[in-house]
């Protein structure tokens, strides 16, 4: 490996930046060095361009730039990502990013030199890509990448590159605002789900799934919210696995953690729904985002995604 192999991978968060250094090439992330710096998304344009920047030059250290292949952001949205513009109006953080070019900024502020590659995608897309390169599920054609969290995020993958507006999909690829009983697919497949359920049920109040996953074993009431909770995402999945051709799905997010206990409800019902998948439980989690975003370093690649 040389350097010029090595790309910086940067996850943006609604309170964080992590960073590390990734060899697209070699599909390796190298070194042990993660850099997290926290960032407070109500802040001023100033200030949160720079602890970006600054986080991204601890982790460069002595390193020269001519020897960086580029920078790749696993950024939310709603952003002009070929463009690296912020959209941020009327959404609660990073106000102060709203028609900035971020991408101007940080080659300004770093200054790179003409030419180097600073680019943007959406971080569920970049979690994606991460694994479809980096992951167990590498060795499949067409999957979808789910991440079960705060939020419900999808991605459906073909050749390494996400698919949208085609194959039976949504326009976007993305599943989260799909209609589902009285609400929308996010209310259900996410940690709220499961906080308000309980409290429903019982009255109690809990931080998360950790709290309830800890306390399985014992109580009947949360492993009928997780039988429910499996049941409920195989058959809702089957139809959009069957329509695109899936022939596997990879689960992210701190819900993954749980997934012994929602494994059986799930498999049955994605088989009753016709949709005979491989599952896999991320063994990257945060770090396919990372990878994924420093992939967008390759050129090709990249014009590939964005044509």
């Amino acid at each position: 490996m040389t350097t010029q192999n090595i790309a910086i991978g940067a996850d943006i968060g609604g309170s964080h930046i992590t960073c590390r250094l990734i060899d697209p090439e070699h599909k390796t992330i190298v070194g042990d060095i993660i850099v997290r710096r926290h960032v407070d998304s109500q802040a001023s344009k100033d200030e949160i361009l720079s602890a970006w920047c600054e986080a991204i030059v601890e982790l460069k250290g002595d390193m020269k730039w001519d020897n960086i292949k580029g920078i790749g952001f696993a950024m939310p949205g709603p952003f002009d990502y070929p463009n690296g513009i912020g959209q941020f109006e009327g959404v609660p953080k990073f106000h102060s990013l709203n028609g900035v070019n971020v991408r101007n900024e940080i080659i300004r502020r770093l200054g790179l030199p003409d030419g180097f590659p600073v680019r943007f995608m959406n971080d569920a897309a970049c979690f994606a890509i991460g694994e479809s390169f980096f992951g167990q599920v590498s060795a499949h054609n067409r999957f979808l990448a789910i991440t079960l969290g705060t939020g419900f995020g999808t991605t459906f993958i073909k050749e390494h590159r996400p698919v949208a507006g085609e194959d039976g999909l949504t326009e976007d690829g993305f599943l989260w605002y799909v209609k589902l009983g009285d609400g929308m697919a996010d209310d259900h497949f996410s940690t709220r789900w499961f906080v308000n359920t309980y409290k429903n049920l019982t009255g109690i109040d809990v931080p998360g799934v950790k709290e309830l996953s800890d306390k399985y074993a014992s109580e009947p009431i949360i492993q009928q919210m997780f039988s429910e909770f499996g049941n409920k995402l195989g058959s809702f999945l089957a139809p959009w696995l069957k329509a695109f051709g899936a022939e596997a799905v990879v689960i992210g997010g701190n819900i993954s953690g749980a997934y012994a206990f929602f494994k059986e409800d799930l498999d049955n019902s994605l088989l009753d729904g016709g949709a005979n998948v491989r599952i896999y439980i991320s063994e990257l989690q945060e770090n396919a985002a990372l990878c994924g975003s420093a992939v967008l370093s390759d050129n090709d690649f990249y014009h590939l995604l964005i044509k």
